[in-house]
């Protein structure tokens, strides 16, 4: 879906060797580092073609693996992609240019209750909301007819060694934390500890793995029955199976959990800030926007006029996100949840 020519191009020669390699001369390029499966190439071509640019994509699948590479330095990117929790680190750590407000006419298009939840920059100094989204479980409905909405579903002995989590620490944390009754945020040890407990003792032993890559691939060819993950990327790898998409249920737990906001960011140093202004604004066309939608089964979350243009089905609501809670910077709490993961969740994995 995304244009695995460049990508493999970037993993072979490096960015800077491809910027040199690729495209006529002359021809104005814009990075973009962004999360794998997010801007379809349909909405590439066209800003290519109205501002005779070409854009080259690169993408990451984890905050982590993103924010290592760019604090490595000279990756050459314009833009990039992170949740909130990140662009309140990248700030801090001076990674990003200031936004220049009156060279974006759309910012109008953009839901309120966005800003409001994005605490972390909510004047938009240096970030833009791309999406509003938050994970969820898909469940195939063929093999298990009933099924309580809720991550409990993974305390069940009976889906032992069929079911899947993210390899995530603040997503499956964060679940368990919720289910628990708690902040996704919490920084009390005794809560966190709870959290730990209720994931070693209850759902980890029915799980195959933690898996932040092939659980859609892995669902889709029957190996999985319940997967926590984004429904995009199992919806995509299910996209040509009629049957198996008609047996498939995706949902946000009523009881909430983590979600996030990612946003577009200018990198401190970027060589076309100009360029990047304009694409950042171009998202925000109501008629791009929703096309971007459609494209992923996402709802119009971030933009408000784009809900009108959208021509496809969601595969939830913003509604559904109402519960959710975003994932916040914890400073020197982290450790918390690093000691628990790292040293207990996923030790011998």
């Amino acid at each position: 879906m995304m244009r695995r020519l460049i990508i493999l191009l970037v993993s072979a020669v490096g960015f800077l060797s491809v910027s040199l390699f690729m495209g006529c001369k002359g021809t104005q390029k814009l990075y973009i580092y962004n999360w794998t499966y997010y801007t379809p190439d349909s909405v590439l071509a066209k800003f290519e073609k109205e501002f005779g640019v070409e854009v080259v994509y690169d993408e990451f699948d984890s905050n982590e693996s993103m924010f290592t590479k760019l604090q490595a330095g000279g990756s050459g990117y314009d833009i990039v992609f992170p949740s909130g929790d990140y662009v309140s680190i990248m700030i801090s750590e001076n990674m990003l240019e200031k936004i220049d407000k009156s060279k974006l006419s759309n910012l109008g298009n953009i839901d309120p209750l966005v800003l409001q939840k994005a605490t972390y920059d909510p004047n938009m100094e240096y970030s833009v909301p791309y999406y509003w989204g938050a994970a969820g479980i898909t469940v195939n409905k063929s093999k298990i007819p009933d099924f309580e909405k809720s991550w409990s579903i993974f305390g069940r002995s009976d889906l032992k060694d069929r079911m899947t989590m993210l390899d995530d620490m603040r997503e499956v944390m964060g679940d368990a934390l919720v289910h628990l009754g708690y902040s996704v945020n919490s920084k009390n040890p005794a809560e966190i500890e709870a959290a730990k407990s209720l994931i070693n003792n209850e759902w980890k032993p029915n799980l195959t793995k933690f898996d932040a890559e092939s659980f859609g691939k892995g669902y889709a060819n029957g190996d999985y029955w319940v997967v926590q993950g984004y429904a995009e990327v199992v919806f995509e790898e299910i996209a040509d199976n009629e049957t198996l998409k008609a047996n498939s249920e995706f949902f946000i737990p009523p009881e909430g959990g983590p979600a996030y906001i990612d946003s577009m960011c200018i990198l401190k140093g970027s060589k076309n800030i100009e360029l990047a202004h304009k694409f950042i604004d171009f998202i925000h066309r109501p008629e791009i926007y929703a096309e971007f939608c459609d494209a992923f089964g996402f709802p119009a979350s971030a933009n408000i006029p784009a809900r009108q243009h959208k021509k496809g089905e969601s595969l939830y609501t913003v509604e559904e996100l109402a519960n959710t809670e975003l994932k916040d910077d914890l400073g020197t709490s982290l450790e918390l949840y690093n000691d628990a993961w790292y040293k207990s969740i996923r030790i011998g994995d």
